[in-house]
C-alpha cells in the first residue's frame, strides 16, 4: 500500500515547543502528530457510535412507548454497584 502525506500544519512557535517538550525518548514530532491523529480519529469514531446507539435507543423507546425515570435507572445502577462491591 502506498503511503500518503498529511498537509503541512502551520502552528505558533509556542505550540511546536510545547509538543516537542513532551516527546518521549526517541520519539519524533512526526510520530507524535501521527499518533495524535490516530487517537483523535478513534475517539471521534467512538463518539459517533455512542451517538448512533443513543439515537437508536431513543427511537426504540419511542416506538415501544417504554420509558424509565432517572430515579429508577439510578436505583438499578446503584444496586449493580453494590453487588459488585460485595463480590470484590
Amino acid at each position: 500500500m502506498k503511503t500518503a502525506t498529511i498537509p503541512a500544519l502551520r502552528v505558533e512557535p509556542q505550540l511546536r515547543a510545547a509538543a516537542q517538550s513532551v516527546l518521549a525518548n526517541g520519539e519524533t514530532l512526526s510520530s507524535f502528530v501521527e499518533e495524535s491523529l490516530r487517537a483523535n480519529i478513534e475517539r471521534r469514531l467512538y463518539s459517533q457510535a455512542f451517538i448512533s446507539r443513543g439515537i437508536a435507543s431513543r427511537d426504540d423507546a419511542k416506538a415501544k412507548q417504554e420509558y424509565y425515570s432517572a430515579d429508577s435507572v439510578m436505583a438499578e445502577l446503584d444496586d449493580i454497584y453494590q453487588q459488585a462491591l460485595k463480590q470484590a
